[in-house]
């Protein structure tokens, strides 16, 4: 299967620059799978598009400010580094521009203490392909504490505005720090249209999965077969994994929010046939069409970029043809995309 069977050409007038001031305020276009055929609506049409006894799987990952701007301590030419993914101690795997000029031994210096002294210190401790570098950072007091002051929200580069309220790149659920960009179909939801849900007999669950690298990286392969996805760590608890037994015992639905719950779900589903069991660890699940879904029955999701991997995965739910028509109406109706977009109920 060819990388150009998923490719479509967007507008970039589509592409959403900045969130919505009402996060359940953007549009939902809703693709049945079995038939294909679509509806266009609000996002808070989900309500009814939801049924008592179904679940709702939210990814609670916290975005880290994990786009560090600095300077090499040497030259003093600028620098910058995205944290992706803490290995050991003090040592984190990171995306570093500008790469090339970023060699091992090289030390960045970042902030000022107010005496002319660098907050934070970090030397290249490893290279790695298109741009990854291992670094290990130097400092006094407490690392979150100094990135929470220096660092910034990692906006994907096709996000040229700058975001003025921090949060509004948060799901209003977020609780474990550690990711490098946010579910971004998580971001559609209040507190209030939550409880709204669950008022109406929906029950809601949370996994964690810590979005990392492959977030950031373009398919290099013209085969799909060939693509190797990253790894990204991931927990699901003793509640949750018991709340999906008793949902797919009772013939409810498991409706997935996100792509990353969803390869979360899928994970632990092919891990464990017996059903759903706590647990951590590292995924590198890659989905595609082809793949038969175990645990997932319904998929809210955000519109995505050509040729990424999360449109094949949506592909692989719904079928690829019924999804690029999906998204050809999208664009001529003039949805909104990517992270601060519309967004797609796949049921």
């Amino acid at each position: 299967m060819n990388v150009q069977d998923f490719d479509f050409e967007l507008p970039e007038r589509l592409i959403a620059q900045t969130p919505l001031a009402d996060r359940t305020a953007s549009r939902l276009l809703m693709l049945d799978k079995t038939t294909g055929a679509t509806r266009h609506g609000r996002f808070t049409d989900l309500a009814e598009q939801l049924r008592p006894g179904d679940t709702l799987v939210l990814n609670d990952t916290r975005v880290l400010p994990a786009r560090l701007l600095g300077a090499k301590a040497d030259t003093g030419a600028k620098a910058e580094l995205l944290l992706l993914k803490q290995t050991t101690g003090d040592r984190w795997e990171t995306l570093a521009k500008p790469a090339k000029r970023l060699k091992i031994g090289t030390e960045l210096v970042f902030g000022d203490d107010g005496s002319g002294k660098p907050l934070l210190r970090a030397v290249v401790t490893g290279e790695g392909e298109m741009g990854a570098r291992e670094v290990e950072f130097r400092y006094e007091g407490i690392f979150q504490e100094i990135l929470d002051q220096l660092g910034e929200m990692p906006l994907p580069p096709y996000i040229k505005e700058r975001l003025s309220d921090r949060e509004r790149y948060q799901t209003v659920f977020s609780k474990h720090a550690g990711s490098a960009a946010a579910p971004t179909a998580g971001l559609h939801f209040t507190k209030e249209f939550l409880e709204q849900l669950t008022s109406n007999g929906i029950d809601i669950a949370y996994v964690t999965l810590h979005v990392g690298l492959g977030t950031f990286r373009p398919m290099s392969v013209e085969r799909i077969e060939e693509h190797e996805m990253h790894s990204e760590y991931y927990e699901l608890s003793e509640q949750t994994a018991e709340l999906l037994k008793a949902t797919k015992a009772r013939g409810g639905r498991v409706i997935a929010v996100g792509t990353t719950s969803a390869r979360t779900l899928e994970t632990v589903a092919g891990r464990f046939h017996e059903g759903p069991v706590a647990c951590s660890g590292w995924t590198d699940i890659f989905i595609y069409p082809g793949y038969q879904f175990k645990l997932v029955d319904a998929l809210l999701t955000n519109f995505h970029l050509p040729k990424s991997t999360l449109v094949m995965l949506v592909s692989a739910l719904a079928g690829k043809e019924a999804v690029m028509n999906a998204y050809k109406e999208a664009i001529e109706r003039e949805y909104r995309f990517f992270s601060f977009g519309d967004a797609m109920f796949i049921y």
